[in-house]
């Protein structure tokens, strides 16, 4: 990460970047003003195609014209514009954040343009969600945000049709000048072609007499290119970001230099729920370089010239915090026990019946034989590379603002600064900077930020170090699950039950259906126990320990049947043929049931998400001297409809299975007396280069059917995977996520 000095020469390109597409679009917003599109389009020196959002939701544009009657901007969404020279600018509405995205939206709009992907580039589109939000409840328009896994999938259709219209514009365009039926029309990349004569002419040529038509011409899923014909979807591209990231140009928020800025660090409370009083303030207000103390409800910050000293001001303060929290004095080691009572006696705060299909109690009453497991998972932190930062600057007379952010919840964020002023939204210009990571952490944090500002009325930088991060994070929730399930005489599940016990009802049940395995009678049920703490979305959200939980289960079911735990999984998928070439294809990637090297194992699960599928293998070893494993090999297939971008699918599924290996091995939170344990690193190690897998080989299965979630599902493959490999190395099973080595060594002494 680099910080760059005050007055740095790369201050004015910094801003250029960060302003550049905001500023395009508010000069768009002033020139259109009281003057018709046609004027609008002459004035922005290139052709810039608004499309109706008619044409991609009916729906969504009488509503639009029902409520914002006096901006006829906002009634059309601007997501093409192309200029004299040929060059398409597409705008961007999803957060990148390493995924890709900035790149596979745009190349599925200039697919469908026909667009020369040398002459494309692309900028961040405006905060304006009700033109570049995500589809939400089947229409585009939402908010604007990059999680579950959403965005190829809830803009892929949306888009197809924004750039098919806009290849229509410029045909009809072209038909006129040149007096020939559009039918005889094609395009090339970037060129319209008459097909008798020959003629070409390039779409940057085109703006110099294209007129914009009122009404644009309507499309329909019937002009969109047949699949078979695409060059862009579907085929490996070069992303957009990666350039700028390898040669340090590309902007993060903490590189955001403003002039006059000044630095803000803060203490937050140690046990949520408390509130701060600073015992020493005139001592700290004497510290070198302070500029300014102020108190939140949850914490105080510090402000100063430079970051440095805001650190030395924080470290000095005494703050004495108030007591009588829900937090106070909860020990996260003793939930598990807790946890195994209330579900025993159905004695939770909240009970919720999340499945029932027919009589799994009584099913599993007549079973031949019945098995039972408890499976925990602790609590884990977010620690993206990037800790939290932005930026924000209040105009003096408190009447709007600017902020600089990286955030997967543009709109969110920019609307909780608004809320801190007392101002409209719209007087908040906002800055979507890159993120160095998110998995459900970056968003909602910046209203601490435009309170500090709003006070000392100055540009305020406020940086979470690693330590505050991980103090003060948002958690995936602790949980037990609790599995039971009956088997008949051939060893077939035919009743199945799953009990989840946690805090958060909306982080705890992801995942606990399995529509694919063919179980007659099941139930599920959440418990759920409120201990104060703060938690949040954490990548694959409940996916990760429910997955977990039920591929060990089967697994340790399938070992004592005395069946191989592949063909058990087969026998349980005799129903559901597209799950079943999933799991038949790792099986072959693997060599499942080849001969493999002395003190190793392999494991196999299955797991779901966001309507994607997919099936690993993992391949480890076990130093039985000090409890560590070490996975060598992943395999992995998955089906999640129309590819996109081959390599983004496969670096998403690699990278949701180092974070797997990651979680399952090394993460947890702990809590002691309402405090969290670890502080940084060294006691919440995450997984090293050094303990990555020697290979991961992923298969995309080819398909049809529309993208689905593909950034979240290879991630709770691996603590299923691992543990039934664990199982077919010792014959032990592996319960308590993560498997550290002290649990392994607990484990193997037991």
């Amino acid at each position: 990460m680099r910080h760059l000095p005050e007055n740095h020469q790369s201050y004015r390109k910094s801003f250029f970047c960060h302003y550049k597409s905001w500023k395009l679009m508010k000069k768009n917003n002033d020139q259109t003003a009281g003057i018709t599109r046609r004027q609008f389009v002459v004035s922005a020196g290139g052709l810039g195609f608004f499309i109706t959002a008619g044409a991609i939701n009916p729906g969504f544009l009488k509503k639009r014209t029902q409520t914002t009657a006096e901006s006829p901007l906002e009634e059309v969404t601007a997501w093409v514009q192309i200029g004299k020279n040929g060059m398409i600018t597409i705008f961007n509405p999803a957060a990148e954040m390493g995924q890709g995205s900035m790149t596979a939206l745009a190349a599925i709009i200039a697919e469908e343009l026909d667009a020369d992907w040398n002459m494309v580039r692309i900028e961040n589109a405006p905060v304006i969600p009700a033109i570049y939000g995500l589809q939400w409840g089947g229409k585009l328009g939402g908010p604007m945000m990059t999680v579950g896994s959403r965005t190829i999938k809830g803009y892929y259709n949306g888009l197809r049709l924004a750039g098919a219209q806009a290849r229509k514009v410029l045909l009809q365009n072209v038909a006129e000048k040149w007096q020939v039926p559009i039918g005889d029309l094609i395009t090339e990349p970037s060129t319209v072609l008459h097909k008798i004569s020959g003629r070409k002419i390039g779409y940057g040529e085109i703006v110099s007499f294209a007129k914009i038509p009122n009404p644009l011409p309507a499309v329909t899923e019937q002009d969109l290119k047949d699949p078979a014909t695409f060059r862009l979807v579907g085929h490996v591209m070069p992303r957009f970001d990666i350039p700028a990231k390898v040669n340090g140009s590309a902007s993060y928020a903490i590189d955001t230099q403003v002039e006059g800025m000044v630095y803000a660090s803060m203490s937050r409370s140690p046990i949520n729920g408390t509130k701060p009083q600073l015992l020493n303030e005139k001592e700290v207000r004497e510290s070198d370089g302070l500029i300014d103390i102020v108190s939140l409800d949850h914490g105080i910050a510090v402000v100063a010239k430079t970051y440095g000293q805001a650190l030395k001001a924080k470290k000095s303060m005494q703050i004495k915090w108030s007591e009588g929290a829900k937090a106070e004095g909860y020990d996260s080691t003793k939930s598990f026990g807790q946890y195994q009572a209330m579900v025993t006696a159905n004695s939770s705060d909240k009970i919720k019946v999340v499945l029932e299909s027919g009589d799994a109690a009584k099913v599993i009453k007549s079973a031949s034989k019945v098995y039972s497991g408890d499976y925990f998972t602790d609590y884990l932190c977010h620690a993206q590379m990037e800790p939290l930062n932005l930026v924000v600057s209040v105009a003096g007379d408190g009447q709007s603002a600017e902020a600089w952010v990286g955030t997967q919840m543009p709109d969110g964020d920019r609307n909780s600064i608004a809320k801190v002023l007392n101002i409209d939204e719209s007087k908040i210009k906002f800055n979507t900077c890159y993120l160095g990571g998110g998995f459900g952490r970056r968003s909602g944090f910046s209203s601490e930020a435009a309170i500090i500002a709003k006070q000392v009325k100055l540009p305020v930088k406020l940086i979470w170090s690693r330590e505050d991060d991980i103090q003060y994070g948002a958690f995936r929730p602790i949980s037990l699950q609790r599995l039971k399930a009956g088997v008949d005489n051939k060893g077939n599940i035919t009743g199945w039950q799953h009990d989840v016990a946690g805090p958060d009802e909306r982080l705890q049940t992801g995942g606990v259906k399995m529509d694919y395995y063919s179980i007659p009678d099941q139930s599920v049920r959440l418990h759920l126990a409120d201990h104060g703490v703060r938690t949040a979305f954490w990548r694959s959200v409940g996916h990760g320990p429910n997955k977990f939980a039920q591929e060990a289960f089967i697994g340790e079911i399938a070992y004592d049947q005395k069946i191989d735990t592949y063909a058990y999984r087969r026998r349980l998928m005799k129903d559901s043929p597209r799950h079943l070439a999933i799991l038949d294809k790792v099986a072959t990637m693997s060599k499942w049931g080849a001969p493999i090297s002395k003190g190793r194992a392999k494991g196999l699960a299955f797991s779901d998400y966001g309507g994607s599928y997919t099936a690993g293998v993992v391949e480890i070893a076990l130093d039985p001297d000090s409890g560590q494993i070490r996975v060598h090999h992943v395999w992995a297939a998955v089906d999640a409809g129309v590819i996109v971008q081959p390599n983004n699918a496969i670096a998403q599924m690699e990278g949701g299975i180092v974070m797997g290996i990651s979680s399952t091995l090394f993460e947890s939170i702990t809590f002691k007396n309402g405090k969290v344990q670890q502080s940084n690193f060294h006691d919440y190690p995450i997984l090293r280069m050094a303990d990555a897998p020697e290979s991961i080989e992923i298969a995309l299965i080819p398909s049809s059917l529309p993208p689905t979630s593909l950034g979240e599902v290879s991630l709770p493959l691996m603590g299923g995977a691992i543990a039934n490999a664990f199982l077919t190395l010792t014959g032990k099973p592996l319960r308590h996520l993560p498997f550290t080595n002290d649990k392994v060594l607990e484990v193997l002494a037991g």
